[in-house]
C-alpha cells in the first residue's frame, strides 16, 4: 500500500464527511461543487496555509510535524483511531524498504492456552494478530464459530472466514456491519503494516471475491473492532447475542485475546451453557457450524434424543429459531 495515497486518500475522505455547520465555522462561496469542506477550510481550521495542505493531501510534503499532524486531526474531527491511523500513515518510511521474508507466526506461549482451556466451559475465546490470523482457539470457540484448527493454515484467519465462508452470512444475523467493520479493521493494519505481504495478499484476495469490499474499502473507515455486540443464529442451537472483548496480552506483542460473553441470566448464556456441553462430531471438523444443517436430511428422532438428552441435564437451550438437526449432529463429550 502506497502511503502517500492512502494518505491524501483519508484526509479527502474525511474532509468530505464534513460539512461546514459541523466543524462548527459557517464558510460563505456560493454553491459546493464536492461534498464536505473545501481544503482552503480544512486549512483555516487546522492554522496551516492552503498550500501547505493542499500539499499534504497530495502526498508532496513528505515531513511533517506532529503538532500540524494534531492541529489537522482537531480540524477533521477525527476519533483517537483516525487520529492514530493518520500519525501512522504520515511517518516517513524508507525511500526504498528492503525485501524482508514474511515474518513467522509467532508461538503462543502454554500459559495462553491453558487460560484458553479454563475459559471452555463459559466463553469461547480466540487468540488473533494483527492479520485476525487465529493463532489458538478453544472449544467452545470451535462449537460456535468453526474448527480454525482443520482448516489449512491460510485459511485460519477470522476476517477471511467472516467474508469469504457462506455459512458467515447465516451464523451472523447482520453479517454486512460485521464484514464492514473488519474490513475497517484490515484497514488500520494496514496502516501499521504497510509492508505486510501477507495482509496486501489478504486484502487483494478479499477485493476480488467480496463483491461489497471495494466499497468498504473506498470508504476509508478505520475501526479497531476492540469491543461490541455479535447476534447470531447457530445450526445447533439458535440465536445468541454475545458481547465480545479484545484484550491485548502486553508480554505477546502483536496478540489479542478475543473473548465472547452472554449476559448472566440471559437466554443466550442458557444457551451457550447449551452448546459447551457439546462438541462437533469428527465429520463436521473443519466446516462452519453455520453449514452443519446442510450436512444430510434430519431426524426427528436424534432431535428428540438431543432434546432429553439436554433437558436431563437442565439446560434446554431457548432456540428461538428452530433448526433441523442431523442424526450424527450431537456426540457428548
Amino acid at each position: 500500500m502506497d502511503q502517500s495515497d492512502e494518505l491524501g486518500d483519508f484526509l479527502r475522505s474525511r474532509r468530505a464527511r464534513l460539512r461546514p455547520e459541523d466543524a462548527g465555522t459557517a464558510f460563505s462561496g456560493g454553491a459546493r461543487r464536492v461534498p464536505g469542506l473545501r481544503r482552503e477550510e480544512v486549512a483555516h481550521l487546522a492554522g496551516v496555509s492552503t498550500d501547505y495542505y493542499a500539499r499534504l493531501e497530495q502526498g508532496r510534503h513528505p515531513h511533517v510535524s506532529e503538532s500540524v499532524l494534531e492541529a489537522v486531526a482537531r480540524a477533521l474531527r477525527l476519533d483517537d483511531t483516525e487520529r492514530g491511523y493518520l500519525l501512522e500513515l504520515a511517518r516517513p518510511k524508507s525511500a526504498s524498504p528492503q525485501r524482508r521474508r514474511p515474518v513467522p507466526l509467532p508461538r503462543v506461549r502454554p500459559a495462553i492456552h491453558q487460560m484458553l482451556d479454563v475459559l471452555n466451559d463459559v466463553s469461547p475465546a480466540l487468540v488473533l494478530n494483527h492479520r485476525s490470523d487465529v493463532l489458538a482457539v478453544n472449544h467452545l470457540g470451535k462449537a460456535l464459530i468453526t474448527d480454525f484448527d482443520a482448516l489449512p493454515h491460510r485459511d485460519r484467519n477470522l476476517a477471511r472466514f467472516v467474508l469469504l465462508h457462506p455459512a458467515a452470512r447465516d451464523l451472523y444475523q447482520d453479517w454486512d456491519r460485521v464484514a464492514e467493520a473488519f474490513v475497517a479493521s484490515l484497514r488500520l493494519a494496514a496502516g501499521r503494516h504497510p509492508d505486510d505481504r501477507l495482509l496486501n495478499e489478504l486484502v487483494g484476495e478479499l477485493s476480488i471475491k467480496v463483491p461489497e469490499f471495494s466499497t468498504w474499502w473506498a470508504g476509508h473507515r478505520v475501526d479497531q473492532c476492540a469491543h461490541g455486540t455479535r447476534r447470531l443464529v447457530h445450526a445447533v442451537v439458535g440465536e445468541l447475542t454475545l458481547s465480545y472483548e479484545i484484550l491485548a496480552l502486553p508480554a505477546d506483542p502483536d496478540l489479542s485475546l478475543c473473548l465472547y460473553t452472554a449476559e448472566p441470566g440471559s437466554a443466550s448464556a442458557e444457551t451457550l451453557s447449551m452448546l459447551a456441553g457439546w462438541r462437533a462430531p469428527t465429520g463436521l471438523r473443519g466446516r462452519s457450524p453455520g453449514s452443519a444443517q446442510k450436512s444430510r436430511p434430519s431426524s426427528g428422532t436424534a432431535q428428540t434424543r438431543a432434546q432429553h438428552t439436554a433437558a436431563a441435564a437442565g439446560r434446554l437451550p431457548q432456540v428461538t429459531r428452530k433448526r433441523k438437526l442431523p442424526d450424527d449432529l450431537w456426540e457428548s463429550t
